[in-house]
Parts: structure tokens; sequence; C-alpha cells
């Protein structure tokens, strides 16, 4: 779905509540308001709900802009403001819960007209605070590379890369949008909540005061207990992640690779280095013209279509489909396969697909010595068992130094009959003091690991299935420490904490896989026996 879509859908749906509430109830004091108050409420619902069903990724969100804040503020004349935000990204989490909360029963109080007033006024303040959010994430793609954002002076053009938060959040991961679309949307909201403050006593309501109170209160106490059971008790309800249940990490690794090598080049963008002059030319214009915009006038840009990815019929392919920039690969036709089933039924001589690149392409585990071992552990043909873990909580760490024998050896020549032979003697025993770091661990944390990863790793070796983990990247030292602290003989390998948190929300995590398929995820709290997990999905 796209963001105009949802708008649409969204439109529609205020019309007919508006229109029900007008022939029904007969409460509407002005139809513009009241269409209005249905739009912007089931706006809001629809928005915090896709939140909602996963609030800790909108808490990882919230702990990236807290960092850039902190970077932001730190080399400005607001310095002092800094060593807050990383106070506040320890709260990350109370803070997602809040604003979700926050955002739904705002949306069901403009919905029903309840406390009119406050809800005009809160709608106000809280779009205000998404505009600056959004505008500030929008406006970072105009600060070049070591600049301060405050330094406006030395901003240049538009630079999508520049941001260093790529998208708001605004939709979760249902819809991600680019942060120039949910600026201008933010901004086309002030304007209801701004005449909602001025026309307040216009808006409908309905029930009695009673009911509105009751269903505010009813609404804020299960929409916070759903919150919970999203990330505290369980996964997320809806998954809208990459890495979703059936989806084939392999496979769509490979896919979006191939999409982003299978681009045509639509246009030239050229600015002009002294006046700040915009112009874009289709490539055909611009191959014609390339003489009057000189490179030592003007900044040229590439502007790229979309990476995709295109089937041709062919008869000779066992799928009935061919992808003509991988004629001859291994994975074309299974591939292909799994677009069928992605896709649904394929119909044409030829089907064009926008593939956009997600955090799939970024899925790279690191294994001994920094070796890239993504490959094999994703196409592995037999079922294994990822345990993912973003973040390894020590409780504490101390430097040691331990004092070591290190022996010193001699070789010697030695005649023996009409041979020579070369003996290794010990010549002497130095001690060398060694520096390492000991780790204490957080019991809670290690709880799940011992009492429920290490029966089913156990368990599942037994039976002949693999298990491995995926942390953030940590030292020998670190990770060895944990392994010995957790009882795991299974095998640690490091990848990206981003990559890991989407994978599973949940530290630790556990994923199911076959042939880089996603099986099953599991919370650590939800976390099947291996036997069951044995008799309901591995067939």
């Amino acid at each position: 779905m796209t963001i105009g879509t949802l708008v649409i859908t969204i439109a529609v749906v205020a019309l007919l509540l508006t229109l029900a509430i007008g022939f029904t109830t007969r409460r509407i004091n002005n139809w513009l308001v009241s269409f209005l108050q249905n739009f912007c409420g089931a706006l809001f619902i629809f928005s915090g709900w896709v939140k909602a069903v996963d609030p800790l990724g909108t808490a990882f969100k919230m702990e990236q802009y807290f960092a850039e804040f902190e970077s932001t503020f730190s080399g400005s004349w607001f310095s002092f403001l800094a060593p807050m935000f990383p106070w506040l990204a320890e709260y990350s989490i109370a803070f997602s819960v809040f604003m979700i909360v926050l955002e739904i029963v705002l949306g069901i109080m403009l919905l029903i007209g309840s406390a009119r007033k406050f809800t005009a006024w809160a709608f106000l303040i809280i779009v205000v605070f998404f505009t600056f959010l959004t505008g500030f994430t929008f406006l970072t793609g105009y600060v070049p590379e070591g600049v301060n954002f405050f330094q406006f002076g030395q901003w240049g053009p538009y630079v999508e890369t520049n941001m260093k938060v790529t998208d708001c959040g605004c939709f979760g991961d249902f819809i991600k949008l680019k942060p120039r679309i949910s600026f201008y949307k933010d901004l086309f909201l002030l304007v209801p909540s701004i005449l909602f403050v001025f026309t307040h006593k216009k808006m409908h309501q309905l029930f009695g005061a009673g009911g509105r109170t009751a269903t505010v209160l009813i609404s804020t106490a299960a929409i916070t207990f759903y919150c919970f059971t999203n990330f505290m008790w369980g996964l997320p309800h809806t998954d809208f992640r990459p890495f979703k249940v059936d989806r084939n990490i392999r496979l769509e690794k490979t896919l979006e690779t191939l999409a982003e090598t299978n681009v045509d080049l639509e246009a030239y963008r050229m600015t002009n280095k002294a006046t700040g002059e915009v112009v874009q030319l289709p490539t055909k214009e611009y191959l014609k013209q390339y003489k009057d915009y000189p490179k030592e006038e003007w900044d040229l840009e590439q502007i790229q279509s979309e990476p995709k990815v295109v089937l041709v019929r062919s008869a000779d392919a066992p799928e009935g489909y061919a992808i003509p920039s991988a004629e001859g690969e291994p994975y074309e036709q299974e591939l292909v396969a799994y677009l069928k089933e992605r896709w649904g039924g394929l119909e044409g001589d030829t089907i064009t697909r926008m593939i956009e690149p997600t955090k799939v392409s970024d899925f790279e585990a690191t294994g001994p010595e920094g070796s890239d071992i993504s490959e094999e552990l994703l196409s592995n043909p037999n079922y294994s068992f990822m345990v993912i873990a973003y973040k390894l909580k020590a409780a504490g760490e101390e430097k040691v130094t331990e004092v070591l024998a290190d022996t010193i050896y001699a070789v010697d020549t030695v005649a023996v009959e009409d041979t020579i032979k070369l003996v290794r003697r010990v010549d002497r025993v130095d001690k060398k003091q060694v520096e390492k770091t000991v780790y204490t661990w957080n019991q809670d944390y290690l709880a799940p690991w011992v009492a429920k990863v290490k029966p089913l790793a156990e368990a599942a070796e037994q039976a002949g299935y693999e298990t491995f983990a995926l942390t953030a990247f940590a030292g020998e030292d670190k990770l060895a420490s944990f392994k010995a602290a957790a009882g795991g003989g299974y095998p640690f390998y490091t990848a990206d904490d981003i990559l890991l948190k989407t994978i599973v929300r949940s530290n630790p995590g556990v994923v199911l896989l076959k042939n880089g398929r996603v099986i099953q995820k599991w919370h650590h709290k939800r976390l099947p026996s291996f036997e069951e997990i044995k008799e309901k999905y591995i067939k």
C-alpha cells in the first residue's frame, strides 16, 4: 500500500462515518469539522495501531533520534542539552508505549468528540511535535557531512544520503515514508489541528458524557495491555518486517541484489554551483544539450529508475518464466518459483515488479577470523535454529592482569650415528603479564539462555539439527565469557545490531530456518520445547 492509497481509504471511511453520524444521530454541527474529526481520528488510530503491534520498533526508532539529537546538540550552542539524550534513550520503550497509546486514544477522542477543548489542543501539540521531528529529519538532507545542523550558512543542496535517520517511523514498518513525504503530511495535518482549536465547540459528540469517559478509559487500558503483549510477553501480533514467517532470507537477498543491478538511467539533474538553479532533463535530452552544462559550473546527478525484477515467459524454463539478467545462474528457477509463490499466479509474457531494498540486503554474519558465513548459514538444507541476541547484557566488567608462563625453547644439533637430528629443549620459562576483561552477567538476562535456549540446543543437536547464535559485534573475551555462563556448546557469530533487532523483537529470540526460509519465530518467554517444535514445525 502507498501513502496515496492509504489517505484515500481513510478519507472514504471518514466520509462514510460522517454521513452515518449525520443521518442517524443528527449530532453534526458543521459537516466539514465533523469530516476532519473522523479523518484525523481514523488516521491517528491506524497510525497508532501499526506501531502498537510492534512497540519495540518505535522504541528503536526513538533511540536513533536520541543518538542523532545528542550528536547534533553536542556541536552547537545548545551542547548543554546533549547529555540529556542518552538518558532519555534508556527509557525509549516507556516513551514508545506512551506515544502509541496517546496517538490511538486521541484518535478515539476525536471520533467521539470527548473533552473537545482538551482534545483539540492535545491534537495540535502532538502534530506540532511530529512536524518538528519529521522536519528535522527531512532538513538534515541539506546538511553536508562534517557540518552541524545549526550551521545554516553551510547547508548545501538536498542529498538524501545525508540523513542519519532515513524514515520517521510514522507508520511503523507498514509503510516506509521518505522524510520529505512525512514532513508534508504533518504540515497538512497542521491545518485541521489549528481549525479544531478555534472550532472545538462545533465538533460532534457521540454518546453521553459518561459513555465518552468510559470509552476513553477502557480504550487506554486495553491499548496499553495490547502494547505490552507485543514485546514484553511475546512477538508482534502482526509482522510487517522482511524477516516474517515464510519469507526466504537467502532468496530475498538474492532478489534485492538482482533488482539493484537492473535499473534504468531516466534523467540527469544539474545544479548550478553559483546560483543554485536546478535543471532536470530526460537522458536523451541531456545527451543533446550536455555541452550547455559544463562540470566546472554545474553539479551533475543521475536519476535512476526504481530497482526492478523482470520475468519473461519461456517455454524452455521449468517454471514457465526466466529472468533474462540471471540467465544461466543456478538460482534462477528457484527464484522464479519463489516469486510465483509470493506474487501468486503469474500472467503475461513479461512481468515487471519494483523491488525496494530492505534490511535483508544487509544480512551478513561474521564467523571466525572475520569470515563471512552468511551463505553457509542460509543455505543449510536441513532445519536449523538461529538464536538472536542484539545485545549481550553484562552486569559489569573489569580489567584484570594475569601472569602466564611463557616457555622459551632452544634447538640443539645432535649427531646420531650417521645422521644429524634437531632436538628441541626448554631453555627457560619466563613470566609475562596479560591484560584481559572479566565479565559478570545479568542473571535475569542469563536465565532464559540457561533454562530454555540451552535445553533446546542440546535436544536439537541430538536429533541432528544445528543451533547457532547471532549477536552484536563483540570481542572474543566477551563472547567466550558469555558462552561459558550460558552453558551452550553451539557457536556464536556476530552481525549488525540493527539487523538483529529487525529479525526478531526479542533478546534472546529464536528463529527456525530451513534453506534460508523462516519457518517460525519465538520470543524467549514463549519458546516451546524441542519436542513441541519438532511435532508442529519439523516435517
